[in-house]
């Protein structure tokens, strides 16, 4: 049996799910779902993990990984690349080349693949199908792909119907098209001699069963491997260790499904090694060479995990202790390896991701199965890297060595209308984004820059509200450059509450004025907790809990009708983008709210005095 290996690569809501969800549907697995299984992934729309399928067509298996499209996961994508012999390069016929494009379509090329391009949705009605492949054409030639990958098979589809055809003037009536491409321009993974070499497999993805323990998927390149063999296992380091495959699974669309053997080209999940990671090579000898390491970009920001200490601690939440977050950032560190954390200090850990969301994805899974805890502000990961004396930029340190302070960049698209151009500029312009590009067309604006990780930290929410929803945002980590300066990024100060009790509608009626409210009437606060947002960008305590003075004579005339406008809601990640560096973000399952480091006037006043003694 032929097998191909593909992966579908797209930015974020340009249809990859959709598309391979169709082709399930196509080639007889309609009953298993969806591919985005996991509930935050069906809340948000978005893919958060990659997963394997595979479907018979015309007696040829094709082994399919579904990626993420949001730059926050690219981690997932970059070793999934190493794993497949192609990739379906998805493109919305109406958006064109998105940041996440250029990123997951660069490091395909720079691995050799060629990909097969998909211009999805062109049943949008301001979908341009022909203009949307020139500017992919160009993008292949920016990136500098080579004479055959620039000659890429095209396919238009619409995912959503389950269409597709090789040309525009075809009538698209099912996938048999885009499949039949995919049997005629993707090489076969298997061939009679792989399966007598000796074995080579390596781990691109990792899972986690609570029976199994920790399983790894991986790719067999030369081979075969048995259950309940003993291996051999090359880690990136040239260290070895020994083990034995204890469950062995291909996949048979969604499903994992017990097999004795599985030969070259094959991808399988093995269960029985705990301490296998990603890019680990499987063989039967000690005299196999390890396969190539598979790289992964580092993290761009840090932020820190404590216990809950705020006085509505361990109210609401199962799992509250140290030890317990320990032990949930440890089993995550099992499966997500864009992520970091370091234990070593006493009262918090210190996690390093890739963005706001893939830490707020984190934080909201942790807050679901019943753990309590707060967080601290999110910063960027700075670092201080060694040059020649008397560089621009540069500092020396106290042995006379010259160091640069480098910060993290990303490149921002940004599609909005016209008009909304100005106020999009000058917000940007304020955290030190420099404007490479911009095209205009139709009433409809496409802006390029380049922005420190910094900031766009907190800037998505003040976009949405600047465009009216009607935006686009898209960003890519580049790379890391020198220093750009402080950056004033919130204008407004904290709300803070000076008393506990629960808050009354007359009192954050009064409150409203001066400010955007976080609550609603009768909500528990207690002094520190954060209420809103002060317009004129100084810190205010209040009394949210006061209510209206009463009297023995009341008339119609003096009572005035309460209309509160509805509060801004905090979910984490608008707590992310909204908290200070002297507040804390506290998660428990059923409520997040935003407090000061230091409580009462007495707490800050100890903290001033214990400063002045240092």
């Amino acid at each position: 049996m032929e097998i191909r290996n593909i992966a579908i690569i797209a930015h974020v809501d340009h249809g990859k799910t959709t598309l391979t969800d169709a082709i399930m549907t196509q080639c007889g697995h309609a009953d298993e779902g969806s591919m985005d299984s996991n509930a935050l992934e069906q809340e948000r729309g978005i893919t958060i993990y990659a997963k394997n399928t595979s479907v018979m067509y015309k007696g040829t298996k094709i082994n399919i990984v579904d990626t993420p499209g949001h730059a926050d996961f690219g981690s997932e994508v970059e070793r999934v690349l190493r794993s497949i012999d192609c990739v379906l390069l998805v493109v919305d016929a109406q958006e064109g080349p998105m940041p996440q494009t250029r990123f997951v379509l660069k490091k395909s090329l720079e691995l050799g693949l060629k990909p097969i391009v998909i211009i999805n949705k062109i049943d949008k009605p301001a979908a341009n199908p022909n203009l949307t492949h020139e500017h992919v054409l160009e993008l292949f030639i920016e990136l500098g792909a080579h004479d055959s990958q620039i000659d890429f098979p095209t396919v238009y589809a619409v995912g959503r119907q389950g269409t597709a055809k090789l040309d525009l003037k075809d009538e698209g009536k099912d996938l048999m098209p885009l499949l039949d491409t995919i049997l005629k321009h993707v090489p076969p993974a298997n061939t009679p001699e792989q399966a007598t070499k000796p074995l080579a497999a390596q781990v691109f993805n990792l899972g986690y069963d609570n029976f199994l323990g920790r399983l790894g998927v991986c790719r067999i390149y030369d081979g075969v491997i048995n259950n309940g063999q003993n291996v051999l296992v090359k880690d990136i380091n040239g260290g070895t260790f020994t083990g034995k495959i204890t469950k062995l699974f291909t996949f048979e669309g969604k499903k994992r499904v017990e097999v004795a053997q599985a030969a070259a080209g094959d991808i399988v999940m093995i269960a029985g090694l705990p301490n296998i990671y990603i890019g680990e090579t499987i063989a039967d000898s000690a005299d196999a060479k390890a396969l190539p390491a598979i790289k992964i970009d580092e993290p761009t920001i840090s932020l820190n995990f404590l216990v809950n200490n705020s006085p509505f601690a361990g109210q609401e939440g199962t799992f509250v202790t140290g030890r317990q977050i320990r032990e949930r950032l440890e089993k995550e560190l099992e499966i997500n390896v864009g992520l970091k954390v370091d234990f070593s200090a006493n009262d918090y850990f210190k996690v390093y991701g890739r963005g706001e969301l893939h830490v707020a994805i984190l934080i909201e899974n942790m807050r679901r199965e019943g753990y309590e805890l707060q967080v601290s502000q999110p910063e960027v990961i700075v670092k201080n890297v060694e040059v020649e004396a008397g560089s621009a930029g540069s500092f020396q340190d106290k042995d006379g060595k010259s160091y640069m302070k480098l910060e993290p960049f990303e490149e921002l698209t940004i599609d909005i209308p016209e008009e909304y151009s100005g106020a999009v500029i000058e917000k940007l312009g304020k955290r030190k984004a420099l404007m490479t590009e911009m095209k205009t067309k139709e009433g409809l604006s496409r802006m390029i820059f380049e922005i420190p990780t910094r900031g766009l930290l907190g800037y998505r929410n003040a976009f949405t509200i600047d465009t009216k929803g009607e935006g686009i945002l898209g960003s890519r980590f580049i790379e890391f450059r020198p220093y750009a300066g402080e950056i004033q990024k919130r204008e407004t100060g904290s709300m803070t509450s000076m008393v506990a009790g629960k808050s009354l509608g007359f009192s954050l009626w009064n409150l409203q004025e001066r400010g955007r409210l976080f609550i609603d009437p009768a909500t528990e606060v207690y002094q520190g907790m954060v209420v809103g947002d002060v317009a004129r960008g100084e810190d205010m305590e209040v009394n949210p809990c006061k209510g209206k003075q009463l009297t023995n004579m009341r008339s119609s005339g003096t009572d005035e009708a309460l209309l509160l406008t509805p509060p801004y809601k905090l979910d984490i990640e608008r707590g992310l983008e909204l908290m200070r560096g002297d507040e804390y973000l506290e998660v428990t399952p059923k409520n997040v709210r935003l407090r000061k480091k230091l409580l009462t006037v007495l707490d800050k006043a100890k903290a001033r005095r214990n400063d002045g003694f240092k």
